[in-house]
């Protein structure tokens, strides 16, 4: 029986895992043995779970990122134990995701890895593996990471740091360690970040872009919840709706407060994944919700909304477009990181960064065009590209050819 072992920030929570308990899932139904490495949260899954590190390590990291920008070069101990995890549990394939988030070691774990034969595959889930310091760089127009991070104008962003720049140092040390395996695998889940990993240090690698799936049989078409309405007080179903993780700046939350501003108290606009002083602050005509783990609710939502709008100004591929096509509701993005790749013309429209006016006029052709004009196209395209089955089955087909070599 081969065993897969993924390392990821989380496990069974939020996008990424999500993504990767399904993976997990996927390679049990083919006969493997899976397990998954976490570094903060994790919810029970199907993968047997291994826990690096322990609060301590997160706070001392989160410390070090904050004052030095060493973000991954902490950890030293959980990446020497999760080493010795690794040499008893001997993987056929290991799978990694987010290796930063306050919980690994990385130049421990590529110098253990660089020495043995152990085929690597990392999904790329942001922009992080290959710069000096952020996920994301498209907000400032940086582009110094395709020759060498040094002077950050992005260190206040995640993973911030309040005081010394080692953007260059840290970008030359992950070029040394993310190019030392022979045998690595990216995945980027995008065409848009593909293209930029062709022009980072990574561009020697080989890639295959597999997109992120999901749950169809969850979230799928169905009548308008009236209970979700009165559950949240939605005074109507001619709502626009938003859906984060973490609502923060790159996120869109203050194009959703200028958007309040300008467009029709016909609308309602609610938004999820918001925390409680977010929520307090929010403008009349905005209906806050917190992060909910109940997809349930979360898909009674997307089925009821008029259009889902995601104003994002860095991502790479959005869950949540997926999520709101296979409940047969329309997207409305920005033209941001591989977001548009979601929709089609008969799925959703795209507006420009920024482009307040752009959204209510993307809005408004929805409602006078219909929701129903749009929803078999959304769940027909949600079915056939983003189907999870589909989606993780290639990822165990990519392991069965890199084990056949």
């Amino acid at each position: 029986m081969p065993t897969l072992l993924q390392i990821n920030s989380v496990a069974n929570t939020g996008s990424t895992g999500r993504i990767a308990e399904g993976i997990g899932q996927a390679a049990i139904k083919a006969g493997w043995k899976s397990y998954i490495a976490y570094g903060r949260y994790a919810n029970p899954g199907r993968s047997e779970l291994i826990k690096i590190g322990n609060k301590w390590d997160i706070w001392n990291h989160v410390l070090q990122t904050r004052l030095f920008d060493r973000h991954g070069l902490v950890s030293k101990q959980a990446t020497k134990r999760l080493i010795q995890q690794i040499e008893e549990i001997k993987p056929d394939i290991i799978h990694q995701h987010n290796i930063h988030g306050y919980y690994l070691n990385y130049p421990i774990l590529f110098e253990y890895l660089s020495k043995t034969n152990i085929p690597v595959v990392w999904t790329l889930h942001d922009c992080w593996p290959f710069t000096g310091h952020c996920a994301y760089f498209s907000y400032i127009n940086c582009e110094k990471w395709k020759w060498q991070c040094k002077q950050c104008m992005n260190k206040k962003e995640y993973p911030t740091s309040l005081g010394l720049d080692n953007s260059n140092t840290n970008y030359l040390l992950r070029k040394k360690h993310f190019t030392s395996i022979s045998n690595l695998t990216l995945v980027p889940v995008s065409d848009w970040l593909e293209n930029l990993v062709h022009q980072s240090f990574l561009k020697k690698c080989y890639s295959q872009r597999i997109y992120n799936g999901v749950d169809t049989a969850i979230f799928h078409p169905m009548p308008m919840s009236n209970s979700i309405l009165n559950k949240y007080s939605i005074p109507n179903s001619n709502f626009v709706l938003g859906v984060a993780n973490v609502w923060e700046k790159r996120k869109g939350l203050q194009d959703f407060i200028q958007l309040r501003k300008i467009l029709p108290t016909s609308y309602s606009i609610v938004l999820v994944g918001l925390n409680s002083r977010q929520i307090a602050e929010l403008p009349n005509g905005i209906i806050g919700i917190q992060r909910t783990e109940n997809v349930k609710q979360l898909r009674d939502l997307y089925v009821s909304a008029l259009t889902f709008v995601n104003p994002t100004w860095e991502d790479n591929f959005p869950t949540t477009n997926l999520e709101a096509l296979a409940c047969g509701t329309p997207v409305i993005t920005y033209r941001t990181g591989g977001s548009p790749e979601a929709i089609s013309s008969e799925t959703g429209l795209v507006v420009e960064q920024g482009d307040i006016q752009g959204l209510i006029k993307a809005i408004e052709k929805i409602c006078q065009k219909g929701k129903d004009a749009y929803s078999k196209a959304c769940r027909d395209r949600a079915v056939q590209y983003f189907n999870k089955e589909e989606r993780f089955q290639e990822y165990v087909d990519l392991y069965n050819q890199i084990l056949s070599k």
